[in-house]
């Protein structure tokens, strides 16, 4: 057992004084007479000690409700939390082009961003003491998840998102870097990265691609692009060169940061572009250990509470004094 303030049990070193005090003083008298001989023949009785056991329950209380003070508490576990020292954000995109099947697995066709949701939720399984976080844009940008330990909730944030969820007739990458570099930027981890996942060029947003990558440099955050779509199916399907992404300048925006820039024909590469992004260097771990502690207050302070409501009916009933 530990207590949350134990200062507070110096307070226990008073009763036995105060105790010592009150007993020297004694009770005044209730009744005076003008004669000792009044009283002569209650001189041979013998004095009851209830007094003294009701006294020693109204102190073992006051002695309850002190320990209570300092917030008596049972540890029930412990958790070891390891954080690698690398914090990474994903900004994935959610235009409409997004929803383009032009992958395959297992012989049915698949959206890109469906693909992108499946690659991305094993990387988050793959990399369990890392903070990550989530940043997804389309004609703007908007933080789903901030960087975290708690992944569980980072897969529910992912397993939530849907094209449209906001305006999906656009692309802004630019606005899409900058929100997830603001999640960097004031951290102190030894490694920042960005994982950019687009299937466009950028035509949407306030801030420039490359305005953006200059920025992550000089906070020395690393940008891994990705460039989703299958050129064959998009051809086949004949659609426009706008549902494609923009190789060079995804590359440039790499190159500025230190980065690496991929490109995912089909889903077996997306797949081993993520195995190789997990292949980052990883630092010596260091533990957090987070305790769960069951509180022993409220027990204590009704036991001290049982002993004063006992100390008063026993005083009123069978203990009851003569004046």
């Amino acid at each position: 057992m530990t207590f949350a303030h134990p200062y507070f049990l110096l307070w226990l070193l008073l009763l036995p004084l105060l105790a010592w005090l009150k007993g020297r003083r004694g009770s005044p008298p209730a009744f005076l007479y003008s004669s000792v001989r009044l009283v002569e023949g209650l001189t041979r009785v013998r004095r009851s000690r209830s007094g003294a056991f009701l006294a020693a329950l109204r102190w073992l209380a006051l002695a309850l409700f002190i320990v209570a003070l300092a917030q008596p508490r049972l540890a029930k576990s412990t958790t070891e939390v390891k954080a690698s020292g690398i914090d990474i954000v994903v900004a994935l995109d959610l235009s409409g082009s997004m929803n383009t099947p032009d992958y395959e697995v297992n012989g049915q066709r698949i959206s890109r961003f469906n693909l992108a949701k499946s690659v991305l939720e094993k990387f988050v399984g793959e990399r369990p003491d890392d903070r990550l976080g989530l940043v997804v844009f389309a004609a703007r940008a908007f933080l789903a998840s901030p960087l975290t330990l708690d992944h569980d909730y980072l897969l529910d944030n992912i397993d939530r998102l849907e094209i449209g969820t906001i305006n999906s007739d656009a692309t802004a990458i630019g606005d899409g870097l900058v929100t997830a570099l603001n999640q960097l930027r004031d951290l102190q981890a030894k490694s920042k990265i960005i994982v950019l996942m687009t299937d466009g060029a950028n035509n949407s947003g306030q801030i420039d691609p490359n305005t953006a990558a200059q920025a992550a440099a000089a906070l020395g955050v690393k940008v891994f692009t990705v460039g989703l779509g299958n050129r064959e199916q998009v051809e086949a399907m004949g659609l426009p060169p706008g549902f494609l992404p923009d190789d060079d300048a995804l590359r440039q925006i790499s190159q500025t940061t230190g980065g690496t820039f991929y490109r995912a024909e089909n889903s077996e590469k997306l797949r081993q572009i993520y195995a190789e992004i997990n292949r980052l260097e990883k630092t010596e771990a260091v533990v957090n250990k987070f305790t769960q502690y069951r509180e022993l207050f409220p027990w204590v302070v009704s036991l001290g509470l049982v002993l004063l409501l006992a100390e008063l009916v026993l005083g009123q009933t069978w203990m009851r004094r003569l004046p």
